[in-house]
């Protein structure tokens, strides 16, 4: 399934239906993540961040040891901080180069 828009995760004992377009954030908890949608809803599961970014279509990056970001729907990044509608995510310095040269790579 090549070219996936959308993934199954468990969470409540049920399947939800992500498209990808709509994911804001994902925080990591441990073994656990928290997946921030735009429409403000949150789906917590099972799976460690680091097994969850090979499963991520390329516009999902990682910008700090507890989050990935979805780079489009980042609305604006200043002094090592992302907005991502209404929350805010600390960029790690190890990260920041990256998301720099990609955020670049989008620019007018």
């Amino acid at each position: 399934m090549e070219n996936r828009t959308f993934a199954f995760v468990k969470t409540d004992k049920k399947l939800i239906k992500l498209f990808f377009k709509d994911i804001t954030i994902i925080k990591g908890l441990g073994n656990y993540v928290e997946v921030h949608t735009l429409d403000h809803k949150r789906y917590i599961y099972y799976k460690s961040l680091k097994e969850l970014i090979d499963n991520l279509p390329d516009g999902f990056m990682r910008v700090h040891n507890s989050y990935i970001v979805n780079i489009i729907n980042i609305e604006s990044f200043e002094d090592n901080q992302l907005i991502c509608g209404t929350l805010k995510i600390a960029v790690a310095k190890s990260y920041k180069e990256c998301l720099t040269t990609a955020l670049n790579t989008m620019m007018l």
